[in-house]
Parts: structure tokens; sequence; C-alpha cells
């Protein structure tokens, strides 16, 4: 691309110098046999330059887009492999923009930017080489007016880079913005908030618009300097060249020739204020870009980690504690708790107690800071993390489902499912209500599948998460959103999975409570007691305080005594 845009670019250099031998020689001897083959080298230069140009596009258009999306691919790939934690702290829309427009930057000064950097450069030393060996009083006086033009270049970085950067940085808050609102839109309607929605928008439409405008009043200011620059430099060389003419120290073709050359300069010097902004555009977009990059994977495969040849589901914590990065205190302390194979634990404890961050520790969405869990005795950051999250199989209390279909949705996790396999999963989660839908299984239920009920989508979580009988279950609050007579249903259904598997279940609901084979109560990231259902209300007054503000402890303590 490089070579096609220079050829492109020097071909024409050579007209200029065929041109002051045509003025000197046959147009000044009066020889018309000699133009015509000096007619044909101008229209042969002519065609090489057109062939050149076609060339550079090409090979611009193949290459650039092709870099584009290799660095997104790394990029986005790299994303995934961030763990939870990363995103917790990054704005979605900051990431988005980094992954778009930042992208579409870089894009830009590898197709364009840089490319004529280096054609402007060579060219400009080539022709002002020519220029002095044309006449070099001129030639010289090129070169000098050129330093107060690179002085004002460098502080025009230096100012732009700073734009630059606000004006992307506040595209990226105003992309979160946007993302948040599109998100939440019905919380936004049901709460009759779509002015402030909008006045929040415009507020930061307005910043970004601010930040662009400065940018352009830097690049606008430069621009007319050098704009200006080459009409002033043009009226000397013809003042002074005039003159050499007039006394003989310069001839008429030498000075046309160095009018045309000094011409070629006009589109390099002219292009620089547009060429240095992408590159200081380019400079920030690579900036953010590698923010992301350079972050490393903080939950990653350990050396040594080996796969395990047989799970039989012991899950034990061991001392397990864990603070979040920046929070003054631990979320959970010395936490002993051991689940047998084919048992199902359920942990109940009051709001903040811990619950959710302790499931999150078995399929390593965080690494504990204190203690460890294992699996089979085998520590679970000793095991590879895509062999982990195959044998341990979770649901959320908030369920995240994806714009796809049902079935791509079902078997996200086991893409090699049966239809049986499938079949099964909405059976145990009673989740048949996707019969009804326009197509099956192959409906598409839109972004974070809003198009369907709370209910709905936590039934459909709890069977992706139940399909293919996984070895460990992680439960969190997997049936808080269903009616009672589905959650019924749902239970029975369960404890026939559960079975099978070894199962941490965070329960709110007694109902839930249940399914266990024993439950942990959870109080201040500290496991305070453990017992079956019975042996808990029986002796733990805590226990029973917390299942009290439950509306459901009446029905509760009937199933119990029955």
């Amino acid at each position: 691309m490089i070579v096609a845009a220079l050829l492109s670019q020097l071909a024409p250099v050579v007209v200029p110098l065929v041109t002051r031998h045509i003025i000197d020689g046959p147009l000044r001897a009066g020889d018309r046999g000699a133009l015509l083959p000096l007619a044909l080298l101008v229209l042969a230069l002519g065609v090489a330059e057109s062939a050149m140009i076609l060339t550079r596009r090409w090979v611009m258009t193949r290459s650039a887009l092709g870099i584009e999306t290799d660095l997104r691919d790394a990029l986005y790939r790299h994303l995934q492999r961030l763990p939870v934690s990363f995103h917790d702290r990054w704005q979605s829309g900051q990431l988005l923009s980094r992954a778009t427009s930042d992208m579409g930057t870089i894009r830009r000064f590898l197709g364009f930017a840089l490319v004529f950097l280096v054609v402007n450069l060579t060219t400009f030393c080539v022709v002002v080489v020519l220029l002095l060996i044309t006449y070099w009083p001129l030639g010289l006086l090129v070169l000098l007016t050129g330093l107060p033009l690179t002085w004002g270049s460098l502080r025009f970085e230096q100012r732009y880079r700073v734009a630059s950067r606000q004006a992307q940085e506040l595209n990226g808050e105003l992309t979160t913005v946007a993302e948040e609102a599109a998100g939440g839109i019905r919380t936004i309607k049901a709460f009759g908030r779509r002015k402030l929605a909008l006045s929040q928008f415009l507020a930061g439409a307005q910043r970004l618009r601010g930040a662009e405008l400065r940018k352009i009043r830097i690049l606008v200011l430069f621009l007319v300097v050098i704009e200006t620059h080459p009409q002033l430099v043009l009226s000397l060389i013809v003042l002074i060249g005039g003159y050499a003419v007039a006394h003989g120290a310069l001839t008429l073709g030498s000075l046309v020739a160095f009018v045309s050359l000094f011409l070629m300069l006009a589109w390099p010097i002219e292009s620089l204020g547009w060429l240095l902004a992408q590159v200081q555009e380019a400079d920030t977009a690579a900036a953010r870009i590698y923010e992301v990059l350079d972050t490393e994977p903080s939950i990653v495969d350990r050396e040594g980690a080996t796969t395990p040849s047989h799970v039989d589901g012991w899950l034990r914590f061991e001392g397990v504690g864990f603070q979040y990065p920046g929070a003054a205190a631990p979320v959970l302390r010395d936490v002993w708790l051991t689940i047998a194979p084919g048992e199902t634990v359920a942990l109940v404890g009051a709001t903040g107690s811990g619950k959710t961050t302790l499931t999150t520790l078995v399929p390593r969405l965080y690494d504990v800071t204190a203690g460890r869990v294992t699996l089979d005795g085998t520590d679970v950051r000793d095991i590879p993390l895509a062999d982990l999250r195959e044998i341990v199989a979770t649901a959320f209390e908030d369920p995240t489902l994806f714009s796809a279909s049902v079935r791509e949705n079902l078997t996200l996790g086991h893409p090699d499912a049966t239809d049986a396999d499938v079949a099964e999963a909405i059976r145990v989660a009673q989740a048949d209500f996707v019969h009804d839908l326009p197509w099956g299984l192959e409906t598409r239920i839109g972004e974070q599948g809003l198009t369907l009920s709370g209910g709905q989508r936590q039934r459909l979580a709890l069977a992706r998460a139940v399909l293919g009988r996984p070895r460990v279950l992680v439960l969190d609050d997997p049936l808080s959103a269903l009616d009672v007579h589905t959650e019924a249903l749902v239970e029975e259904a369960l404890r026939r999975v559960l079975a099978g598997s070894t199962a941490l279940v965070v329960a709110h609901r007694p109902s839930t409570v249940l399914i266990a084979d024993r439950v942990a109560l959870l109080t201040d990231g500290r496991i305070s007691a453990i017992g079956t259902h019975s042996e808990l209300l029986a002796s733990v007054p805590a226990y029973r305080e917390l299942l009290a503000s439950e509306s459901e402890l009446a029905s509760a303590l009937e199933e119990v005594h029955r």
C-alpha cells in the first residue's frame, strides 16, 4: 500500500522536469518533432499514476479493514477473558465506544493518515532536493519558511491531543447513558421519567458537542496557517524567480519547473493539519484500547492445572474469605462448609450476608482472597476454567438471556445437547410455555428476554442450568419470580434432579429450603449454624427470626410437622 502510494505521488514529480526540458529545449529551438516523445512520456506518467492510485485504494481497503477486524477480535476475545470484577468497574458504554468508534479511528489512521505521513514526508524530501538542485537560493527559502510551520505543528499536536482525549471520553460516557436508557426503558416509562432521561442525554450530548467544537477550533486555526503558508511562499518564489530570469541567473523553463515542483508541496503541506489531527485521534484511541488490552486477567488457569478424570462431587469451603477490591471490609470470613455428592444444601441469610458472593466462588467468577474451595479435594483453581465450568452449572436470581432463539439460550453451556435433553430440562423447569411461542424453540426472545415475563425468564435460566444433569449445581434463589403453584411443580421436579447432583441453593422462601437435605445459616459472612430445617427451627433463634420475616413461615411450619 505504501509503495503504491509512493509511486502514485512521485510519478508526477517527473512531469515538471520534462516540462523544463520542453520549454528550454524543443520550444526554445522550435523543434516540433521532439515534442511527441516528451508528450507520450507525460501521458505514460499519468497512466502509471492512475494505476498506482487504483492499486493503493484496493490494497488499503483490504489491509486496513483486515487490521481493524483482527484488532476488534482481539479486544473482544480479551474482554471475554477478563474477570467479572473488571466488568463491575467499567462502564459498558466505555467498552462499547472502544470496540466501535475507537476501532474506526484506528482503521482510518492505518488506511490513510499513516500512509500519507510516510508518502508526504518522502515527497517533501524528494521535491526539496530537486528544488535545491534547480535553483538553490529559492530552495533554501522554501526550507527556511518551513521552520515556523514546524513549530506551529508541534504546538497544534499538544493542544489537539488533550481535546481529542476529552471528546473520546465524553463519547464513551454518552454511549453509556444511551445504553442504560435503552436497557431500562420500562423503568423510565413506568416512573414517568422520560424528560429526566432525555435531559441527561442532552446534557451529555451538549458536553460532547462542546468538546468536538474545541477540537474543530484548534484544527481550523491551524488549517488557516497551513493554507496561507504555501500562497505566501509562492508569491515570494514568483517575485524572486522572475527577477532571476530577467537577469539571466535562471532559465524560464527552470522557473516553471521550480513553481510546478513547489505546487506539488501544496498537498503535503495543506494535508498536514488533517493528518496530524488523525494521528492524535488515533494515538488517543490506541491508548484507550490498550487500557483494556493491557489489563491482565486475574482469573486464569494455574500452571499445571489438570482436567479431573472423574468427578464425585465433594464440594468443600475451607476457611474461605473474600473481600471485593477496594472494599473496606471482607464479605466472607472463615467459611467452612462440606457438601457431599448428591446432597443439597440450602444457603440462607439476611440481605448482604454474602450468600450470592459465596456461590460465585464455586465456578470462579471470583477467586477467594483467603482459604480455598475444593472439588473432590482439588482446589478449584487447579482445575482448568473450561473444565470447571462444564462441571459446575449456575443459575442466577436475575437471569440473563440473549437475543437469540429459545434453543440457543437453553443450550448455551451444552451446544451438543440432544432434543431429549432439552425436553427434559424444559419439563424440570416447568417451562412448557416455550412450545406456545410463535416458532416454538426457534423463537427469538429479544434482547435480555424482555418479551417474556420474569417467571418465564427465570424458568428458562433454570432449565439451562439443569440441562445435562451437571455434577455440581449452584442455584442463586432460582424460584423467586415464580407463583406458588408453578413453584411447587418446579420443586417437585427439582428434587429428582438434585438427587443426582451436588447442589448449593441460595434460598429466601421457606418452601425452597424444604427441598434441601441440610440448611446453612450465613450471618455476617460466616456460617453460624448448619443442620436440617427442623433442627435449625428448633434450636437457632436467629434462623426462626429470619424465616419469620417471610410471609410463608406458617406454611413452612405446617410442612415440617406433617
